[in-house]
């Protein structure tokens, strides 16, 4: 049996007819940058967050660097964030001219570890930017109380995480911005690159719309600098549609990721850790194990696809060897070697998921003797 990481077609046969139509109704009516189904879908993600206010952008990485520019962050100022996560989190902030600076993360969830944010304040620390990973919130409470004691402003890349909540809010609906993805894998993804900024700052949202527009606000008048990061009309009626099932999907996540911690429970991985008060919206289903090499080899042998997420902590990316204090993050350092995706999809049947655990039963089995 071959069992993929995710299947995007299985999600499209599902929906064929809706989506179909929605993409022949946008190209009939000849209207494909910033038209009705942009201003439609800000206003129904905005809602489905918490906030008051959302702005369609290029792609989730234009998101993030979008929120920095629009809340003045730039060259000399310092933003603090994780070392465990997807490149662009740490680039975006490089991008406006500003420093990242990497904390480690907590050992259960991958996420940043809190307790040690205080420490990397400085005089020139002007924003925190969190990442719920795989899924799963941040602690947003407590970053929001740090961020208030030092006069910071923060981001949440909420990129991973649509429909998560954190003590019955969302993610995207705690920081000053939060920043989303739509890149095909995500939970709700499009057929191309895609993003979306929400926030509750009126202002704010004023001007991530001047940014993405060249720095202007009627055609052809520029106010500022900006940028070419417009959402664009077959992919926000596409994204529409699948709106009104992510909360299902997610469901289906979370039902297929309970029945893996029944099933893999006692067999020697690391499973997936869920804080208290929180949504988890699996957008990966992540275990580790320190012969993590081995497995993936034999998994993929026997037709199970997997995945690395990631490989490499950011503090060690070659791009960011010129960071004159690199520091040694010993638990996104391990967390880089030990951790992997197994298959996880709305779509995924059981005999599918039972095939999964069975071959990784047999694999850690061998590991054992």
């Amino acid at each position: 049996m071959k069992v993929p990481l995710m299947d995007l077609r299985a999600q499209y046969l599902s929906l064929q007819e809706e989506i179909n139509d929605a993409v022949r109704r946008v190209l009939e009516g000849g209207r494909y940058i910033l038209g009705p189904n942009v201003e439609a879908l800000e206003e129904e993600v905005a809602d489905y967050c918490g906030t008051k206010y959302a702005v369609g952008v290029a792609s989730g990485t234009d998101a993030l660097v979008l929120s920095l520019d629009a809340l003045g962050i730039g060259p000399g100022d310092e933003v603090i964030t994780t070392s465990y996560s997807f490149f662009a989190t740490a680039e975006a902030i490089s991008r406006v001219g500003a420093r990242p600076v990497f904390v480690d993360i907590d050992k259960d969830t991958y996420n940043l570890d809190v307790s040690r944010i205080e420490e990397k304040i400085t005089k020139h620390t002007k924003a925190i930017l969190p990442v719920h990973l795989f899924g799963q919130m941040a602690l947003m409470d407590k970053i929001m109380e740090i961020a208030q004691k030092h006069g910071l402003v923060v981001i949440e890349d909420a990129c991973q995480a649509i429909g998560s909540s954190y003590r019955g809010r969302r993610a995207g609906s705690w920081g000053n911005t939060g920043c989303f993805s739509f890149f095909p894998t995500k939970n709700l993804g499009g057929y191309g690159d895609g993003g979306m900024i929400t926030t509750n700052d009126y202002e704010l949202a004023k001007r991530l719309r001047r940014l993405r527009a060249h720095g202007s606000q009627r055609k052809y008048y520029n106010e500022t600098i900006g940028y070419n990061s417009r959402l664009d009309e077959l992919q926000a009626a596409i994204l529409r549609v699948k709106l009104r099932y992510l909360d299902l999907w997610n469901e289906a996540r979370r039902e297929k990721a309970w029945r893996y911690n029944n099933l893999l429970r006692g067999l020697g991985l690391k499973l997936p850790y869920v804080v208290q008060d929180t949504v988890h919206v699996y957008h990966l289903y992540v275990v580790a194990h320190r012969a993590r090499g081995e497995i993936i080899h034999a998994l993929q042998h026997k037709g199970v696809a997997c995945g690395i997420y990631y490989p490499v902590p950011l503090h060690l990316q070659d791009a960011y060897k010129s960071l004159h204090s690199n520091p040694s993050l010993p638990m996104a350092e391990r967390a880089s070697e030990e951790t992997f995706a197994i298959p996880l999809f709305p779509e995924k049947t059981e005999s599918q998921q039972d095939y999964v655990v069975e071959q990784l039963g047999k694999i850690l089995q061998t590991l054992e003797k």
